[in-house]
């Protein structure tokens, strides 16, 4: 079986390969490996990250907001319908997305 992996992009840029590791319930569970697009979206995810953690509920929703409107799209690199509508979650080499 082969790898189901993504490109995580803003543009044409790429911010870091997701790559399957397992689907859980709603959440697709992947390792990120980070590109050159990384330390732009990376306060970004940070901030999201720890207003959840704190349980922020309004602040989370302003990050994830924020994340969502920076325009990132999941690209299939095997083919395939490209994501955009999606939530993410990335803490070092691990990432999910919900869509």
């Amino acid at each position: 079986m082969e790898d189901q992996v993504w490109q995580l992009r803003r543009g044409r840029e790429v911010v870091g390969v997701l790559t399957l590791e397992a689907v859980d319930m709603f959440w697709t569970d992947c390792r990120f490996e980070p590109s050159s697009g990384w330390p732009a979206l990376k306060p970004f995810v940070d901030a999201s990250r720890t207003a959840w953690e704190r349980k922020d509920q309004d602040a989370a929703i302003e990050a994830d907001e924020a994340i969502y409107a920076l325009g990132l799209e999941l690209v299939p690199e095997s083919g395939g319908e490209v994501i955009r509508d999606f939530l993410l979650r990335i803490d070092g080499d691990t990432a999910r997305f919900r869509y």
